[in-house]
């Protein structure tokens, strides 16, 4: 019998299976990650700020690098102190800044602003289209970034959140401010926008019935003006009235029935908002010289260009003009005025289309398969890919889909 006690030799090959081994932990790929820079804003005297701090400490926290400019956040009340901890970089000068990868503006760059930028960069801004110039366009081109509207990024049910968010802004502060012109604290006739006993109130006409118009009725019959709502779309109107829960009146842009609203109006607001170019133009110069002396309007879609024929872009810090005796308040970027709240919205709706970005690589990989932000793509690598804009400055189109699929 063999002794139970003698060993039996183990083979190196067994010993090295039978060591205790290093734990081997699975590590994630992880994806390329977003190098985004928001720059101080210099034009438009412009309160509002692209990213506030809340969102940059969640992107930051998904392992995306932000550059800050210092004090890019100070007229909408944030410190450099609540972007650093927030976990942004704050950089002191534009050339730092637009190193990043991603540029994200809530005005349009300025021409020396376009000499920062480099080939395959992204510039995420609105357009803002009566400020356009052909030279702008050419510079932007020859600059081969992808540049994308804000204005015209659709979300996956086909609306337009940044404008919808901005319109609501836009809506409720157009009410606020006519019922300030029409006072005599402005200079004005001294008009309350709303009726007491025995004084009729204020006549308000609104052109459009979208987000804005939704909002400024709301407004203008909380305040106790009397309202008129005129658009060419039928199912705006009916959709209108059931979401206000009133029955106001209502009408197509019918020349006939609008010029005789517009002579006793007290305050018109344009509210048309185009998907693709150039908004409608529905009030002539000669029906601005029917209006009543004193009047207002307030022309919220001057970012597309107008709906009055007499509109003219005015700024915040001198936001109205007159002609024949109207006044003109024609500011594009009106929700500007209240920056705090209107920097909040914007950065609610970049916050989860970056992180999209972050999670597939980059925003141009999201391009192939979000139709809702290719839609908002305007100039690609040097081809000017918006058919609007190619008619407008005379400049070659080409179209998108095309330029994504020859990438690929």
């Amino acid at each position: 019998m063999s002794d139970p006690k003698k060993r039996v030799p183990i083979s190196p090959d067994i010993l090295s299976e039978i060591k205790t081994q290093p734990e081997r932990l699975a590590i994630l790929n992880r994806p390329n990650k977003l190098y985004i820079g928001v720059p101080r804003e210099v034009t438009l005297h412009e309160n509002r700020v692209a990213l506030v701090p809340s969102s940059v400490r969640t992107l930051v926290g998904h392992g995306h690098r932000i550059l800050i400019e210092s004090d890019a956040g100070l007229r909408a009340h944030f410190s450099d102190h609540d972007y650093s901890e927030a976990g942004a970089e704050i950089v002191h000068s534009p050339e730092q800044v637009y190193a990043a990868n991603v540029i994200i503006k809530v005005a349009p760059p300025t021409l020396d602003e376009l000499e920062l930028m480099r080939p395959n960069q992204v510039l995420i801004s609105p357009l803002q289209l009566p400020l356009l110039t052909s030279e702008y366009m050419l510079r932007l081109k020859n600059k081969r970034v992808i540049a994308l509207a804000m204005e015209y990024i659709r979300d996956d049910s086909g609306a337009y959140p940044i404008v919808r968010t901005m319109s609501e802004l836009a809506g409720m502060s157009a009410i606020l401010i006519a019922s300030e012109l029409l006072s005599s604290a402005s200079g004005n006739k001294g008009v309350l926008l709303g009726g007491i006993s025995g004084v009729p109130p204020a006549k308000v006409v609104i052109l459009g019935a979208g987000v804005v118009a939704e909002n400024a009725v709301r407004a203008a019959l909380g305040l106790g003006a009397e309202v008129r709502v005129f658009d060419d779309n039928i199912y705006k109107l009916k959709r209108l009235r059931n979401e206000v829960g009133q029955s106001i009146y209502t009408s197509v842009i019918n020349p006939f029935y609008l010029e005789a609203e517009l002579k006793q109006a007290d305050v018109v607001i344009g509210a048309i908002h185009s998907e693709n170019g150039r908004t409608p133009m529905v009030v002539s110069e000669a029906m601005v010289e029917m209006m009543a002396p004193g009047s207002v309007i307030i022309d919220v879609s001057i970012d597309q260009g107008g709906c009055f024929e007499t509109s003219e872009v005015t700024t915040l810090k001198k936001p109205t003009f007159e002609k024949f005796d109207v006044i003109h308040y024609c500011v594009p970027n009106l929700a500007s005025r209240v920056g705090r709240s209107a920097s909040i919205a914007v950065s609610n709706i970049l916050t989860p289309l970056l992180l999209k970005a972050g999670s597939t690589g980059s925003i141009e990989h999201v391009l192939f398969s979000d139709s809702g932000l290719r839609h908002g793509v305007y100039t690609y690598k040097g081809c000017l890919t918006n058919a609007y804009l190619s008619e407008r400055f005379g400049q070659k189109y080409t179209d998108l889909a095309l330029l994504i699929t020859s990438n690929m």
